[in-house]
């Protein structure tokens, strides 16, 4: 049994990049950037006016109040034709190009209209309401890195660099094998007193999902050494990584590490000296990666958000340290001793202080669901007071 540290050094280590593929800007959004985004024009394109008013020159308007004829109008894709002429101004509009010759935009609030002259009263101000060429990047510029996830916001930068495609780590494929004999399709449990809804598979494939991962599907395997021998090369060749969630104990019907035997697994660590989750192990088999969880909900969610979600970011060319993403807190309330294993409990935000929730079983899901917060402890520690800080992590 290893440490958390060491272990989730070897699951980041695990996961290597499987590939780019290049998809429509609109298919892009939560994808992982695989390659610079490189402008391919100038923004904005020309000088622009940054308001709806009227170009002039300042010349023009050294002594107020002033009356200047309306030479024309230019609209933000139907620019005026010329220089604007001295002695005269430009109705412009928002977007629009400014003339050559105009050194400010008056916005339109400040001016009188009279058909087709102007008269201008007000103090100028400071600001000139003129959008430089190329203030916002210039053609060549990079403006988004590889690795960042595409949000929104990205996109709008990678659309006005004038590119309709993104280079994108290639998702992986996941399968997700959920074991045990008392697991049923939700919806269905009320049939029977011996059954248990299956719900840990859709936390893990929900979480996999907002890692980056595409879930390729669930399969409920009993505990059946040999059914389970026979799901594992299909689930190998079908997916980059399997997640089986339980039977990773030391029971009589615990065949999650045995069912992969035959397809030659090998373990790259087995047992965490962690609570909850201490059955987590990680190996490859067949050049898939096979993640084994605990089966109890709690349990199977730490371990995942602890695990899988640095997996996943590393498998897409993501930082896994991203995943884990650990800062300072403070404790709103006393916390008791740790024992010999390192501790990640279960809490909320209230204010500026987390607080932990007291029912802490693994096997727990309705305290599972008002859990915003992951709390670290390492083991061997006293107990701290209300206000001391503490590591804590977004569950």
């Amino acid at each position: 049994m290893i440490g958390f540290d060491e272990a989730w050094a070897l699951a980041a280590s695990a996961g290597r990049l499987l590939g780019i593929e290049r998809v429509p800007l609109r298919r892009a959004h939560g994808r992982v950037l695989a390659e610079a985004v490189i402008a391919q024009v100038q923004s904005p394109p020309a000088d622009v006016s940054a308001m709806d008013g009227y170009a002039v020159r300042d010349g023009d308007l050294a002594a107020l109040p002033a009356t200047l004829p309306i030479a024309g109008e230019s609209f933000a894709g139907r620019p005026f034709a010329g220089d604007l002429p001295p002695g005269s101004c430009l109705r412009i509009f928002t977007g629009a190009q400014v003339p050559a010759g105009a050194d400010r935009v008056v916005v339109q609030e400040t001016v009188e209209r009279d058909d087709d002259r102007a008269r201008f009263r007000s103090p100028l101000s400071t600001a000139r309401h003129i959008r430089r060429a190329g203030s916002d990047f210039a053609r060549g510029e990079q403006l988004l890195a590889p690795g960042m996830v595409l949000s929104a916001r990205a996109l709008v930068a990678a659309a006005g660099a004038d590119l309709d495609r993104l280079a994108v780590a290639r998702q992986p494929r996941i399968l997700l094998l959920s074991t045990g004999d008392e697991l049923v399709e939700p919806g269905t449990a009320r049939n029977s007193k011996h059954a248990i809804p299956e719900s840990v598979s859709f936390g893990v494939a929900a979480l996999a999902e907002e890692w980056g991962g595409h879930c390729e599907g669930a399969i409920r395997l009993p505990d059946d050494l040999q059914v389970m021998e026979e799901a594992a090369p299909g689930a190998l060749a079908q997916a980059d990584l399997v997640v089986v969630t339980g039977g990773a104990s030391v029971g009589e019907k615990d065949f999650a590490k045995t069912m992969f035997a035959a397809s030659g697994l090998e373990l790259i660590f087995s047992k965490v000296a962690i609570k909850p989750g201490k059955p987590v192990w990680l190996g490859r088999a067949r050049g898939r990666l096979v993640l084994g969880l605990p089966g109890n909900p709690t349990s199977a969610l730490v371990t995942a958000r602890l695990f899988l979600a640095p997996l996943l970011c590393a498998l897409t060319g993501r930082d896994p340290a991203d995943a884990l993403a650990w800062r300072g807190m403070a404790l709103g309330h006393e916390l008791e001793a740790t024992g010999d294993r390192e501790t990640f409990s279960r809490g909320f935000a209230k204010g500026d202080t987390v607080h932990l929730f007291g029912h802490q079983d693994s096997s727990a899901q309705h305290v599972l669901a008002k859990a915003d917060l992951l709390v670290r402890r390492p083991p061997g520690r006293d107990p701290i007071a209300s206000g001391s800080r503490v590591d804590v992590l977004d569950f």
